[in-house]
């Protein structure tokens, strides 16, 4: 059972298509079973192979008891009717019988289609959700590549190998107990003796499934390996031809598919096994069977009649079809387990940016936001060391330092992307902490260096922080970030699809629909995180203008590299290994002739 933990909890939802399934299996096989059990003693009786009964005897739950009950109404059958017509009933009951034990299967597999495809549904959407919900910082340990693959070869894997496994749990155990039930009851002895030998074969079965599933994990690594370089080779297309180095990256593809294809075609191999593995073992118990019961029925023991044993013969080469196809399952079970426990790895992933329990809902912004004391580490890593300032409602704060200072960091503690080691950021007198996150993140409006757009029209990228947003408001918004004239001469104008990424725009472009997001979304506070350090001369002048208006009213916390576009900030704080090593505003540090007017002569000389 511990193999279908992980999806059984997705079946749940879904009992009642379970229960019906299981209802009509249950009935399609007791009509199977009819089937097998209603010929023989039937064609015994017509060919006059076997003694007519003409009195029923007295009552006793046996075999014996079932086969002369069967056997007296028979023969009053055949001596009502005569022969020919009794070949007919036999006919029609056998082609009834068929036909209502398929009818069965079939409605079992109709009630078992919405199991199916709502567990792999539900696993989809959980993992959806639990991508949006994790925090950034788990992103910085895991390849994107892998995490793709997670969500797209693992879970076709889980709907192949386990879903596909939980239909066969559904039909064939149910199968192959009815089936073992009936030949017990025919005959106790040779039942056990049929039980003894099973268990070998599950045995040698059991131990290359383990095999395979260590296999399958090292394979689904593989699949995520192939997929990171190439969502790598995609994104850095251009960089790769423009260096030569298209040999290096086809050699690197080509040695880890080579991998893969090896590793695979070990898994295959494994799985394959499975079917003629069971089918040999089944091959080797009937055959068991015959020489144990043969000498029985030879012998002249009552106990098992030629008419019961060639039954039970026929009744337990009905099982092996299910018994195989469990084997075969297990083998799947196996093989997809690797790929649950790498889905399960991301759901059980530990997210620690969550609401608190008493978290309060903030919906304005009236005084200050203030960092105290606050440090921040990446893996025991010092990032941030004891920073500490006010930025008051209405004011701008503008960071600068060298690459790698702790800036982007310091901002993006502010919306919660991380949460900080030491220290506490305050609203308005609150920890962010204790504010509910989707009510902190409504008081900002960030737009970044890389603009962030989607595969989508231009009206719904902006519309993006502000579900149902009229055409007059998005144009607005457009209008302010001075990308409104662009967006008419397009196609479509605000229904163009901008294509991934946005690439079908400009640097320029891209930037100022982002700005007319955090426009339409009109946020209190804004961070800016080297806005405009991507674009040239005339984009630079269009988007600084468009965010001088943007910032008309708001509080904004800045992130400058062209020291030029920050002159005028209310406060500007220099930063240098994680630390606030000057501050003031742009005249006084200059003043001080310290690491802000080093950054300022070294920008002013390029």
């Amino acid at each position: 059972m511990n193999l279908l933990r992980g999806p059984f909890r997705y079946v749940r939802p879904y009992a009642k298509y379970v229960g019906l399934n299981i209802g009509f299996n249950l009935l399609g096989i007791v009509f199977g079973l009819f089937t097998l059990t209603l010929a023989i003693p039937f064609l015994g009786l017509l060919f006059e192979t076997q003694e007519k009964v003409h009195s029923l005897p007295a009552f006793h739950f046996s075999a014996g008891w079932f086969q002369h009950y069967f056997a007296y109404k028979v023969t009053g059958i055949i001596e009502s009717t005569g022969k020919e017509a009794a070949l007919l009933w036999l006919c029609g009951m056998v082609v009834l019988m068929f036909l209502l034990k398929n009818l069965f299967r079939y409605l079992a597999m109709y009630f078992l289609a919405p199991v199916r495809n709502g567990v792999i549904m539900d696993i989809r959407n959980a993992l959806y959700d639990k991508v949006l919900a994790l925090p950034l910082s788990y992103y910085t340990n895991e390849r994107k590549g892998d995490i793709m693959t997670r969500m797209t070869n693992d879970v076709q894997e889980i709907e192949w190998s386990v879903i596909g496994a939980i239909e066969m749990i559904f039909r064939d155990p149910p199968t192959v107990l009815v089936y073992v039930l009936t030949l017990f009851f025919m005959s106790p002895e040779l039942t056990l003796f049929s039980m003894v030998l099973i268990p070998v074969a599950g045995i040698i079965i059991g131990r290359i499934g383990k095999s395979l599933r260590r296999s399958s994990e090292e394979g689904m690594k593989r699949t995520g390996e192939l997929m990171s370089l190439t969502e790598e080779t995609l994104g850095g297309l251009r960089i790769l031809k423009a260096f030569n180095a298209e040999p290096l990256s086809r050699e690197r593809f080509r040695h880890t598919n080579y991998a893969l294809k090896r590793l695979m075609n070990r898994i295959y191999r494994k799985k394959d096994l499975a079917s003629p593995l069971s089918e040999l073992m089944g091959s080797m118990v009937i055959v068991a069977i015959m020489l144990f019961g043969g000498r029985a029925v030879l012998s002249g023991n009552n106990a098992l009649s030629p008419e019961i044993f060639m039954t039970f013969i026929l009744v337990f080469s009905q099982i092996l079809p299910p018994v195989k196809a469990i084997s075969q399952a297990y083998y799947n079970l196996q093989k997809g387990r690797a790929s649950m426990e790498r889905v399960d790895q991301i759901l059980n992933a530990e997210n620690r940016i969550q609401n608190a329990t008493d978290a309060i809902s903030l919906d304005l912004f009236e005084q200050e936001l203030r960092y105290e004391h606050v440090d921040f580490s990446y893996h025991q890593e010092p990032v941030l060391k004891d920073i500490n300032f006010t930025l008051s409602k209405g004011k701008t704060i503008a960071l600068v330092g060298q690459s790698g200072s702790g800036k982007s960091t310091l901002a993006d503690l502010l919306p919660r992307f991380y949460d900080v080691s030491n220290g506490r950021i305050l609203i308005d007198g609150h920890d962010i902490r204790a504010l509910q996150l989707d009510s902190l993140r409504r008081l900002m409006g960030i737009v970044s260096q890389e603009s962030v757009l989607f595969n989508d029209s231009i009206f719904n990228n902006i519309a993006l922080g502000k579900p149902g947003a009229t055409l007059e408001e998005v144009q607005h918004a457009a209008q302010i970030a001075n990308a409104h004239d662009f967006i008419i001469e397009m196609p479509d104008a605000y229904q163009t699809n901008i294509g991934d990424r946005g690439h079908k725009l400009s640097g320029g472009q891209r930037q100022r629909l982002s700005i007319a997001r955090a426009v339409l979304a009109n946020p209190p506070i804004l961070i800016l995180d080297e806005a405009t350090s991507a674009l040239d001369t005339e984009s630079e002048r269009l988007v600084q203008d468009a965010l001088s208006r943007l910032m008309v009213q708001r509080t904004a916390l800045i992130i400058a590299h062209r020291l030029t576009t920050i002159q005028h900030a209310d406060l500007i704080l220099v930063m240098q290994d994680g630390e606030i090593v000057e501050r003031g505003t742009h005249h006084e540090l200059l003043i001080k002739q310290g690491a802000y007017k080093r950054l300022f002569d070294l920008q002013s000389f390029v």
